[in-house]
């Protein structure tokens, strides 16, 4: 019946959308639509107290702080935080002329408390979206429609209203594709972290109990109100506190919105930019849930990141490191990382991802560092991959993250790698949505629940593995391989020494004298000796008093020598190899494996002569090799298929060759 009602409900919103077909873009009618709503429900909520709220006001004394006037007028309002002072109701708008329509409303709206003040006039930009309509001649129309529908909690209760609301925002999302999946997360994906995180929540049926559920990057509000809807499914007896951050203005009018009309706390959704200016400082919450931006730039947020990231290193949000400026979903989870509890049951993250995170940047780097914190720490549960082209905006791979901080003894040092991005797993929409041309079935969403649920305790199948945190880790070993080049001095190597910078940093007297040295026609020869060409160099200029610098050698050597492997090997002042930076290269070393036995059995045989630059270390442990961490998912579930034989080849060439003879004899026939 509840279900029936949302419906009915959503269904006779969403007529109003008729009214601005042909006056307003498709994309735009949630701008119209949304405001509205959320308007007719709080002069639903407000109407039977608004005179005593006027009259508490007037009676309050001059010069009151604001904060205690808002206290006291929201205790007398009785509607959470938010009043209206304004004498106008819908009732009274509808009773007046329909000319001073517009005039009306906008009294309304500037006579709220400033939240919603700001809520109307800046996030939703409502009072431009009123004199449009006004404009087109329709204000009225959607005005009444409106007033038709009985919003008061005697009719729709709060929960009621949270479904509708978040009903309304799928269709809205849906119908504008080209932006949807900036702030909205489908619902089945949504439904799958939630159901995760219950899964593991083992406290979850017990009395008395709070959770407290965060999104720093909460759009309109989805993934908190299905974690609500869900966790009351579970425990209706749990008190659910919801809190997020977004920087979107509308997406932020439309969340804080939503906490409102379901009886929530509007203040826990915060406004800003979360990785710059964290509105939730120092608070610690049970659940975390996010689908944060991937792929997209920080700069508008690094210069406060770096300065906390200096500043504050491990005691901040970003002590672990800093990825590439192009994408910031490792700020975000490390963000998420510094909000989990620090008691006894401590905290869960559910994150969506792509693929980047897992395997972005080498051992040393800012990505596979925060990687290095996260595994080590032992934080990660669990990576799912999802199918391809659930989300509106993007068709990329996308995976869930699942951390935990109190993880049970079963799951300590272990890892839990589920694929769940075959066919196996969604089915195809009737009509694709922007990108989302699938969608995971209920009973899909089980399958990868009872992998998750029983993956540490049962063996693996063909789509969920446990894995060592360790498995992951890796040493990465610098390989030099000795310089052998030949020399030959000719224009061209002239032309490019005379535009190197070391030759230009030279007096003009001393570049002629090593002109002249170089045009001496010996030079002319092909020398394979470069330890004897870089001797004649230099002992020529030492004649007449000048000294080759390391740089100028260099450059020397960049303009006139050639990689040739059967040159001789050029040799440093103490008779050593030189390293080749051409031929310098990296090799990743398996954690279990020693390095000097890596490279005597996987190197030495193919690089005679190489050896492993014993000086490039681990910044933190200090020894050879840079430790690293990856998730090589592609590798993970590889199944190995053995190539035809070459019998089946004939076979298959010959009966080709059959049916092409039948296809021309048919031909010729005719």
């Amino acid at each position: 019946m509840q279900n029936n009602k949302v419906r009915e409900l959503a269904n006779f919103i969403w007529g109003t959308a008729d009214t601005l077909r042909g006056k307003f873009k498709a994309h735009d009618y949630g701008k119209v639509i949304l405001p509205f709503f959320v308007l007719r429900r709080l002069d639903c909520l407000l109407s039977a107290t608004q005179d005593a709220t006027i009259e508490m006001a007037d009676s309050l004394p001059e010069g009151i702080d604001e904060d205690t006037r808002d206290l006291l007028l929201f205790d007398v309002a009785k509607a959470g935080k938010v009043y209206n002072l304004s004498p106008l109701t819908f009732a009274k708008i509808k009773g007046q002329n329909p000319a001073d329509l517009h005039d009306n409303l906008v009294a309304y709206i500037t006579g709220f408390s400033a939240n919603m003040r700001d809520i109307f006039i800046d996030k939703f930009k409502f009072l431009e979206q009123l004199k449009e309509l006004k404009d087109h001649d329709i204000l009225w129309d959607v005005f009444e429609q409106f007033t038709d529908v009985d919003l008061s909690p005697s009719e729709v209760s709060n929960l009621e209203m949270g479904y509708v609301f978040e009903e309304l925002i799928r269709r809205f999302s849906e119908q504008s594709n080209e932006t949807a999946g900036e702030h909205f997360t489908p619902r089945e994906v949504v439904h799958l972290i939630v159901d995760l995180l219950i899964a593991n929540d083992k406290a979850l049926t017990g009395r008395g109990l709070i959770r407290t559920v965060y999104d720093p990057a909460c759009g309109t509000g989805g993934i908190l109100a299905i974690a609500e809807a869900e966790i009351k499914a579970m425990n209706e007896g749990v008190r659910v506190e919801l809190y997020g951050q977004e920087q979107n203005k509308e997406s932020y009018a439309i969340c804080r919105s939503d906490m409102l009309i379901t009886g929530h706390d509007p203040e826990q959704i915060a406004f800003g930019d979360t990785l710059a200016n964290d509105q939730h400082r120092g608070q610690k919450f049970h659940w975390m849930m996010s689908n944060p931006p991937y792929g997209v730039d920080w700069k508008a947020s690094a210069g406060a990141v770096k300065e906390e990231w200096k500043e504050l290193g491990d005691d901040g949000r970003f002590g672990a490191g800093l990825p590439r400026i192009s994408d910031g979903q490792l700020l975000f989870l490390q963000h998420m990382v510094a909000k989990m509890r620090d008691d006894e049951q401590g905290s869960q993250i559910g994150i969506v991802m792509n693929g980047a995170p897992m395997g972005t940047g080498d051992a040393g780097s800012g990505e596979s560092e925060i990687r290095r914190w996260l595994f080590e720490k032992d934080y990660v549960t669990a990576i799912i991959a999802l199918p391809p082209d659930l989300f509106y905006n993007t068709g990329i791979q996308t995976f869930i993250w699942i951390l935990n901080n109190r993880k049970p003894t079963i799951q300590r040092n272990k890892m839990l790698i589920i694929d769940a991005s075959s066919e196996e797993f969604c089915e195809p929409l009737r009509k694709s949505l922007g990108d989302k041309a699938n969608f995971i079935t209920d009973d899909a969403r089980a399958k990868i629940i009872n992998a998750f649920v029983d993956g540490f305790s049962a063996e693996g199948s063909h789509f969920a593995e446990v894995f060592p945190v360790r498995s992951f880790a890796y040493r990465l070993i610098k390989i030099q391989q000795p310089k052998r080049r030949r020399f030959r001095v000719d224009e061209d190597g002239i032309t490019r020494l005379s535009e190197s910078k070391p030759f230009n940093l030279m007096e003009q007297p001393v570049k002629d004298l090593l002109l002249s040295i170089l045009g001496d026609p010996s030079f002319g020869e092909t020398w394979s000796d470069g330890n004897a060409f870089h001797a004649k160099v230099a002992s020529t200029m030492s004649e007449k008093g000048f000294k080759i610098s390391a740089p100028l050698r260099s450059a020397i050597e960049e303009s006139f020598g050639e990689l040739d492997p059967d040159a001789e090997v050029i040799r440093n002042g103490n008779g050593n190899p030189e390293p080749d930076k051409l031929l310098q290269y990296f090799e990743r070393v398996p954690i279990d494996r020693k390095w000097e036995e890596f490279f005597a059995e996987e190197v030495e045989p193919f690089a005679p002569g190489a050896w492993v630059d014993t000086k490039y270390i681990d910044r933190t442990d200090k020894k050879v090799g840079r430790l690293g961490y990856s998730v090589p998912y592609n590798t993970l579930f590889a199944k190995f298929e053995r190539p035809p034989t070459l019998s089946d080849v004939n076979a298959n060439i010959a009966a080709m060759e059959d049916n092409l003879a039948e296809l021309l004899t048919k031909v010729i026939s005719k």
